[in-house]
């Protein structure tokens, strides 16, 4: 069974917190399903998005949730990252959206086989 959105989320933040990365939450959605939403924010200006993978389920069940990378390019301008995630609340207003800053910790979420 999956865990809750907003118990995944209040997880990650502790972790992030725990690994010295700065993260906040942008946006609060629904507690039982939101999607989730992770930006990585660069001092550079460029960001990466990150979304629930279409096939979220992992093939190792200690992995809770599988992202992918919500665009072709490796970084792109915070200002388009921003613009993305307004569309994707205006078609989803129940979605979590967390940031976190490029760290050498890294981000910590576990990704899809691109």
């Amino acid at each position: 069974m999956r865990l809750r959105a907003d118990i995944f989320v209040a997880a990650y933040l502790r972790r992030c917190a725990a690994n010295h990365v700065p993260a906040v939450l942008r946006r609060r959605g629904s507690e039982e399903a939101g999607a989730i939403y992770v930006s990585v924010d660069r001092p550079d200006g460029t960001a990466a998005l990150f979304a629930p993978a279409a096939d979220a389920a992992s093939k190792d069940p200690a992995v809770e949730r599988v992202w992918r990378r919500a665009h072709r390019e490796e970084w792109i301008p915070s200002g388009r990252l921003s613009e993305r995630m307004s569309r994707e609340i205006a078609i989803d207003p129940d979605l979590w959206w967390v940031e976190v800053e490029d760290s050498a910790a890294g981000h910590g979420l576990d990704l899809a086989d691109e």
